[in-house]
């Protein structure tokens, strides 16, 4: 009798620390919201593979701890910031507690605005937005949230680094600036002008000109201005179909120039680009394939076997490692209690070691400089597209050097 009372509290005992297991086992759900239709559609479908392959790898790997897994799912923006108010919506009645989105700046704070007066109002069911890539340096400045991380660096940090690198090269003396007409561009211009004059007051600005965005079909007018206007480089911060139909055009015009790109990289550009782009588009980025240690070959060679695809958006890895950390850490899904984890958070992610910088919510990492070259099969590894050709590593610039001042007051509920 007592080794059978024994037994049934053995068999209790057992299905409790079950019942605990299963309790504690969480998923966290980020809704990704972002293009995946319209001419913007092929980078968010990339950028969504790229979140669901690492949260995949995180899922076999245990990141997030015993039983918590990763989960991304889409949900279709179409470009535009009243769809994602839309879609926001539809996530929250879904129960979803994360979002993630990248592509605009303009969609970026419209969510933000939205993400704060939701939490402001609705203690208890919070949402934590993960920002991948939209980079107005306001939304770690003055627009600054506590619910809000930024894992790429702003356009200022970018523009840092990139001039930086600019600087030295003496056969640079005119320069055109060119970009989509909404926060982001704007931001990309006005960096571009004080930094040179700052580092290069002999360069001359030759033009700058703000377009519509995902409404030009023809780029031969403006590349015509730029021809005319004598510039040797070209710095742009077009990304997407803008991106690819841009440097169509110039290729088309056969125009000299140099490209500084931010989004070089991006899905569609580098079909666009070609041969004729080799040697003279560059990119600034927060991690290239072709890096001096290859770091992340095996996520870049495992994105290619499933989807036959291009892998470039290290950002995503950034996001997924941190988030299982801090979700390990608090051992909790909870927004709240992840979102004070993220604060300060070293982490080791394809591009090194990054920090998400307490004081604004602006993930620190290396950038680095990369030319668009023939493949060679020893510094130049890895192509994009197919085209043979991918980005050379010119130069990793440490975190430091592109740091920005922040004016970030920030905002913290109760700990």
């Amino acid at each position: 009798m007592k080794r059978s009372t024994r037994a049934v509290a053995a068999g209790f005992t057992l299905f409790g620390f079950s019942l605990f297991g299963a309790a504690h086992a969480e998923t966290v759900k980020i809704a990704f919201i972002d293009p995946l239709s319209g001419p913007f559609a092929p980078v968010g479908q990339n950028q969504l593979k790229s979140f669901q392959l690492i949260a995949d790898l995180a899922n076999k790997g245990k990141w997030a701890g015993e039983g918590n897994t990763m989960e991304v799912t889409g949900f279709d923006n179409k470009g535009s910031p009243q769809e994602a108010l839309t879609q926001l919506k539809t996530v929250i009645d879904q129960g979803y507690r994360y979002i993630t989105q990248g592509n605009g700046s303009g969609v970026g704070l419209a969510l933000l605005d939205a993400i704060n007066k939701h939490n402001d109002r609705n203690p208890g069911k919070e949402i934590v937005y993960l920002n991948y890539a939209a980079i107005d340096p306001d939304m770690t400045n003055a627009k600054c949230s506590f619910w809000h991380f930024r894992f790429d660096a702003s356009s200022d940090m970018k523009m840092e680094a990139l001039t930086s690198f600019m600087a030295p090269d003496k056969s640079i003396k005119s320069v055109y600036i060119i970009g989509q007409d909404y926060a982001f561009g704007r931001a990309v211009s006005r960096a571009a002008k004080e930094y040179l004059a700052r580092k290069r007051p002999d360069v001359k600005i030759a033009g700058d000109d703000l377009h519509p965005i995902a409404q030009v079909k023809d780029f031969s007018p403006y590349i015509a201005k730029i021809k005319a206007s004598g510039a040797d480089s070209v710095i742009t911060g077009n990304w997407g179909a803008d991106l690819a139909l841009l440097i169509r055009a110039a290729k088309d015009a056969d125009l000299k120039a140099n490209f500084y790109t931010y989004y070089g990289i991006t899905t569609g550009v580098p079909t666009a680009m070609g041969a004729a782009g080799a040697d003279r588009t560059k990119i600034i980025g927060n991690w290239l394939a072709n890096n001096d240690t290859f770091s992340g070959k095996e996520v870049v060679e495992a994105f290619k076997a499933k989807y036959n695809d291009d892998f470039y958006a290290a950002q995503t890895h950034s996001i997924i490692t941190m988030l299982s950390q801090a979700v390990k850490t608090v051992k909790s899904a909870d927004p709240v209690k992840v979102a004070f984890a993220l604060e300060g958070m070293k982490v080791a992610s394809l591009n090194g070691q990054v920090m998400m910088q307490k004081s604004d919510h602006q993930l620190q990492q290396n950038l680095y400089i990369g030319t668009w070259t023939k493949t060679n099969g020893k510094d130049v590894k890895y192509d994009q597209e197919n085209t043979g050709y991918g980005w050379r590593m010119d130069k990793k610039i440490d975190a430091y050097v592109a740091g920005q001042p922040t004016s970030c007051q920030m905002k913290r509920p109760a700990g």
